[in-house]
């Protein structure tokens, strides 16, 4: 019973008309006794009798007296009326009562209705927090337990043999499970992981549900349902609802609601597991576009740094490779390059070009032709990118490292001695890719124990910062900040280098940057091979 302010009329007759009234009408005096009624009162409130104390409703039989009785409304059956007083001199007071119950039915429609779009867009908002397929199985089992049933199932579709299940209990608690029964052992469960062709909400007799279905602690099964969770062109998994037997069964508008719900769900689940595939197909490959791990090989200390244009990517354009000694490679082979472009687009066809190097080692003993062969591979390509890189083939000779290096367009490798001149490698070349002959010229170096030959892209030389922010860090710095690197291991070096770069950068924009450091172990005796016979010494 509800009730308001609203002062009552006064002055009404002390009898009611049949005729004139156009509702139902009761009068009562001050005691509450029923005066008269007439014919559609009556009908309405067959236990109304004049003389006698009105009873029934209940809300209409407690409502305020003189001298100020309020309106109320309630419920007589199933319908809905408003009771509106009159104040009668006599102190009696006269109820007009107005059917409402088609105006109640829509409030409490309107009201249903905001309910379950606050819910949907609660889901929505929940459901797009994150592309996680283990959480978003985890959210929607929430939602569908909290919103829909006692207790929520989600059931994805994977190729493996045992299905991934997320449960909501109907004491709230979240859990993951698998299940290894196949789907077709009960009943709409294949149908709605398929997918396809779309099916609608499946009703299952409780009765055929399998144990691994129901909660530990749910009790009876009353209402069972299977909502298929459409995905955008995949199959995103299955939504099964379960009420206790005590529990309402489902409307038309609450199964309606599901299927809404589910077509979020679905979505979400749909985009997580795309995500998903997608990060693990990027995975793969940027595994092989990414720098290699360096180490030490036949006794030679290697070591890289690389940096992309911007700290969000993980790959670009600059690229480093050792190949160890093999079959039909006598020397080990040290590649740095550096390919024009930045991003996605540059590191593909860095990739190209690593794996158009690893086919060529067996020529890797004539570095001009492998660079010629190099050439014609990507002038054929449709790429329309150039590349410039140093080619390094290093072998051991006693305690000192001999290398060939030959420079294709790129800058020349600096040499650091253990007195701490910086040396620059009389080698260059034109770039590949571009002109249809290329021409190179190869230098020999020989590094003594502590010494190292750099390998560095133009990111380094061409970083622009410093106080005004728009100087080149060039290859003077680069020199200086060698010298001090002299007779310290590779892994050191290439630190080195890389902390005074990126000081002089800051946080300014900045071009890939990869440098690798080819070091003469100090104090390596000559058996040693890869590091790990004898290890290393300091002398």
């Amino acid at each position: 019973m509800t009730s308001s302010p609203a002062r009552p009329r006064t002055g009404a007759a002390s009898t009611v008309s049949a005729a004139t009234a156009p509702c139902p009408v009761v009068v009562v005096d001050a005691e509450r006794r029923v005066v008269e009624l007439n014919d559609m009162a009556r009908e309405l409130l067959p236990a109304a009798r004049p003389g006698r104390p009105l009873l029934s409703p209940a809300w209409l039989a407690t409502a305020g007296r003189a001298p100020y009785p309020a309106p109320v409304t309630g419920m007589v059956g199933e319908r809905s009326f408003s009771a509106r007083p009159s104040l009668l001199p006599d102190g009696g007071t006269a109820w007009w009562l107005l059917e409402d119950t088609a105006h109640r039915s829509v409030i409490e429609e309107l009201k249903a209705e905001r309910a379950r779009t606050r819910f949907l867009t609660e889901a929505s908002s929940a459901l797009l927090t994150s592309l996680n397929l283990d959480r978003c199985m985890e959210v929607t089992a929430r939602l569908a337990s909290e919103h829909l049933a006692d207790a929520a199932l989600v059931i994805a579709p994977v190729p493996a043999r045992e299905l991934p299940v997320a449960v909501c209990d109907h004491q709230g608690e979240l859990s993951r499970t698998t299940v290894s029964e196949r789907p077709e052992t009960m009943p709409g469960l294949a149908e709605a992981l398929r997918g396809f062709p779309p099916v609608p909400t499946r009703w299952i007799d409780p009765a055929s549900a399998p144990d691994w279905l129901v909660p530990e602690g749910f009790g009876e099964v009353g209402s069972l349902a299977i909502t298929p969770l459409p995905g955008h062109g995949v199959p995103a998994g299955a939504l099964i609802l379960l009420r206790r037997a005590q529990s309402n069964a489902f409307t038309d508008a609450e199964e309606a609601l599901a299927g809404l719900f589910a077509a979020r769900a679905g979505a979400a689940m749909s985009a997580a597991r795309l995500y998903a595939e997608q990060n693990t197909i990027s995975d793969t490959l940027m595994r092989e576009l990414l720098p290699p791990t360096l180490r030490q090989v036949q006794g030679v200390e290697f070591a890289g740094g690389y940096r992309a244009s911007r700290d969000t990517e993980r790959i670009g354009g600059d690229f480093y490779d050792v190949h160890p000694p093999g079959e039909d490679l006598p020397e080990t082979l040290a590649v740095l390059g550096d390919v024009a472009g930045k991003g996605l687009e540059a590191a593909v066809l860095t990739g190209k070009i690593r794996n158009t190097l690893h086919a060529l080692l067996p020529m890797a003993d004539d570095h001009a032709r492998m660079l010629r062969l190099l050439n014609n591979a990507l002038r054929t390509s449709h790429h329309t990118r150039f590349a410039t890189l140093v080619l390094a083939s290093v072998r051991r000779e006693e305690r000192d490292v001999v290398l060939r290096l030959t420079s294709a367009g790129h800058p020349a490798p600096l040499i650091v001695r253990r007195d701490g001149t910086v040396e620059e490698a009389d080698t260059c070349g034109t770039l590949i890719g571009v002109l249809p002959a290329v021409t190179s010229r190869t230098a020999q170096v020989r590094l003594t124990p502590g010494e190292t030959c750099l390998l560095f892209t133009d990111g380094v030389t061409e970083a622009k910062g410093g106080p005004l922010g728009d100087t080149m860090f060039g290859e003077e710095r680069l020199k200086r900040a060698m010298a001090e690197c002299a007779g310290m291991p590779a892994e050191a070096v290439v630190e080195r280098v890389q902390m005074i770069v990126s000081q002089w950068i800051g946080h300014r924009r900045h071009d890939d940057i990869a440098v690798m450091a080819i070091t003469a172990p100090r104090g390596a005796p000559p058996g040693a091979v890869d590091g790990a016979s004898l290890g290393r010494f300091t002398a």
